[in-house]
C-alpha cells in the first residue's frame, strides 16, 4: 500500500503502455510516420516505453526539452514550436549531435536561420488550417513561396507541411470532428500538390489527439503527432476520445474538511497541482476541474464516483459529492482524474507508479 500524505500524482503503467502500443500499431496500420509528442509526459523513463513500441522520432514543444531527450539518446527532433531566434546558439548544438526539425511560419524567420545555422536542419512549415494559434493560412500561397525561396540553403532542409488542429478540442459531436480533420487534410493536401514539382518527397504532419484517437488517419497524411493519448484525461473522455478506464493518471489528494450541510469536501489539492483547466460534462452546465474517484491505497476505481471538482484556488479544491462521496472523512484520501494531463503532469513534475516506483522528468 503506497503512503501518500500531501497530493502525489498515480501512473498505471499498464494503461499507459496500453495506450502507447495502441498508437503505435494504429499508425503502423495505416502505414504514417509516427512521431509522438513529448510533451504531455516529458520523461526519459516514460520515453522509453514508446521505444518498446518501435518508436524512434519524437515531437517535443520546446528547445530545452529537444535537448533533454536528446540526452536519453533520441536521435530524430522535431520542435513543434515556431522557432526562437534567440535559441540559436543551443538549436546549433542540438543540430550538431541529431537530426533536428524546426517549425518556420516567416519569410524572416527562414533567412535568419539561413544565415545563423552551422549545421544542417529539417524544416516544416507551420499551417493554420483553422485553428487560428498561429501558421500561415493555408490560402496563402504566395508567403509560404516567399519562406521556401529565402530558406535555399545546403543549412535549411524543406521536410513538408505541418499543422495542429487545436480547434478539434472544441467539437461538439464526432461529425463536427470529421469536418475538422477533412477541412485540415484537404488544404495540406491542396499544398503539397501545388509543391510536389519543386518538392517530390514532402511530408504532410497532423497531431491532435482527438482525430487520431477517434477517427482513421486521412488519406494523404504521411505523420501523426499526438501526445496527450499516453495518459488520456477528462478532456479527452468528454470529447469520445477515450474512456474513463484509458486515463492513466490520477491525483491522489487527502480529503482535508467536510461540509455535509452543503455536499461540498476540501480536498488538499488545488490549481498548482491540476492548473485551472476546466471541461463540460452534459447534462451538467457547469465547468468541472477534474473527476473524483475512490483509492483503496492501491488502486483508483473509475466506476466509484465521489464527486466533481467545482472549484479551485492555489492548493483548496472544492468536491460536488454524490451519495456515495458524502461518506468521506477528513484524512481519507480521493484520486482526482485530471482535466488535462498535460498541464497537471507538468506542475506536479514527477510520478509515482502504482507499485511504488518514483519516475522522474524533465523537470523534477
Amino acid at each position: 500500500m503506497l503512503n501518500i500524505k500531501k497530493p502525489a500524482l498515480l501512473l498505471n503503467r499498464d494503461i499507459c503502455k496500453r495506450n502507447i502500443r495502441a498508437m503505435a500499431a494504429k499508425a503502423k496500420a495505416q502505414n504514417v510516420i509516427f512521431r509522438p509528442h513529448f510533451k504531455t509526459h516529458q520523461s526519459a523513463a516514460i520515453g522509453n516505453w514508446f521505444r518498446e513500441a518501435g518508436v524512434i522520432a519524437i515531437t517535443v514543444s520546446s528547445v530545452s526539452m529537444a535537448h533533454y531527450f536528446a540526452s536519453h539518446g533520441w536521435k530524430e527532433i522535431t520542435i513543434a514550436f515556431p522557432a526562437n531566434h534567440l535559441e540559436i546558439d543551443e538549436i546549433n548544438q542540438l543540430a550538431s549531435k541529431i537530426n533536428l526539425n524546426l517549425l518556420i511560419e516567416s519569410e524572416e524567420t527562414a533567412t535568419f536561420f539561413k544565415d545563423m545555422l552551422t549545421k544542417e536542419c529539417g524544416f516544416f512549415i507551420k499551417i493554420d488550417t483553422g485553428y487560428h494559434r498561429t501558421g500561415i493560412a493555408a490560402s496563402n500561397v504566395p508567403l509560404i513561396n516567399k519562406v521556401l525561396q529565402a530558406s535555399k540553403s545546403p543549412k535549411l532542409r524543406f521536410e513538408g507541411f505541418l499543422t495542429h488542429s487545436g480547434n478539434a478540442y472544441h467539437a461538439h459531436d464526432k461529425q463536427e470532428l470529421i469536418a475538422i480533420q477533412q477541412h485540415a487534410s484537404e488544404n495540406l493536401l491542396r499544398l503539397k500538390e501545388h509543391f510536389h514539382p519543386q518538392y517530390p518527397d514532402i511530408i504532410l504532419s497532423v497531431g491532435d489527439t482527438p482525430s487520431c484517437s477517434q477517427l482513421p488517419i486521412a488519406p494523404g497524411i504521411n505523420e501523426i503527432r499526438p501526445g496527450n493519448f499516453v495518459f488520456f484525461d477528462v478532456m479527452q473522455f468528454a470529447l469520445g476520445s477515450c474512456r474513463l478506464e484509458d486515463i492513466a493518471v490520477a491525483l491522489v489528494c487527502p480529503v482535508a474538511a467536510m461540509h455535509p450541510d452543503r455536499q461540498e469536501a476540501i480536498i488538499y489539492g488545488g490549481a498548482v497541482h491540476l492548473s485551472k483547466e476546466q471541461t463540460l460534462l452534459p447534462p451538467d452546465p457547469k465547468p468541472i476541474y477534474g473527476l473524483a474517484i475512490s483509492w483503496d491505497g492501491k488502486n483508483w476505481d473509475t466506476a466509484n464516483l465521489l464527486g466533481k471538482v467545482s472549484s479551485l484556488s492555489q492548493e483548496h479544491g472544492i468536491l460536488s459529492l454524490t451519495q456515495q462521496g458524502c461518506n468521506l472523512k477528513p484524512g481519507n484520501l480521493v484520486a482526482v482524474l485530471p482535466v488535462h494531463s498535460c498541464l497537471t503532469g507538468n506542475l506536479m513534475r514527477k510520478y509515482l507508479t502504482l507499485d511504488g516506483e518514483i519516475i522522474e522528468t524533465m523537470n523534477t
